[in-house]
């Protein structure tokens, strides 16, 4: 017959041994290495709330598009108080500009991650254009639709451009 205090006492052993062996485990597994991200920024296009916006003229309700960019940043960097982040129009080449707030950095790395949201008025960014005119966010039953999409590219305080992106296209009633 076997004494059971000395079972019992095995089992206790086999059961701390594997608890420590557990808890070993996923002490190792929580100290992960901080990101390697390189110093100039990386963006990707993250998504628009809409793809479809009235143009901004007077006779229209006011309405804003939502831009969402994602962004790495290897030494943390992003915004300042100059103008850093740029939009191209893909109609005429115009160049809107727009300014980050600096992002605070991120855990003990430099490193750092996150989401843009740059907010887009209509009655400011989105008026339709018309071949062979210069007149422009003026309603139209020639023309009752333009495209346009957006060239993004940011800068960091260190002055590091980012890789260039582009948006979907984004239809504007023009009516």
């Amino acid at each position: 017959m076997i004494n059971s205090t000395v079972a019992k006492n095995g089992y206790m052993k086999i059961g701390n041994a594997l608890f420590m062996v557990i808890l070993l485990i996923g002490i190792i597994l929580s100290c992960t290495k901080p990101p390697d991200y390189p110093d100039e920024p990386v963006i990707a296009f993250g998504r628009l709330t809409k793809t479809i916006i009235e143009q901004g003229n007077a006779g229209t309700r006011p309405d804003t598009l939502e831009l969402i960019i994602d962004f790495t940043d290897g030494d943390g960097d992003i915004g300042s108080d100059s103008i850093n982040v740029f939009l191209t129009d893909s109609r005429n080449g115009a160049r809107e500009i727009f300014r980050i707030n600096p992002i605070p950095k991120q855990g003990t790395g430099n490193g750092i991650s996150g989401e843009i949201m740059i907010k887009m008025p209509n009655r400011v960014y989105f008026c339709c254009t018309f071949p062979n005119t210069t007149n422009t966010c003026f309603p139209s039953k020639e023309y009752p639709e333009d495209m346009v999409s957006y060239k993004v590219q940011i800068k960091d305080r260190a002055g590091n451009l980012s890789n260039e992106i582009e948006t979907p296209p984004i239809t504007i009633l023009c009516n």
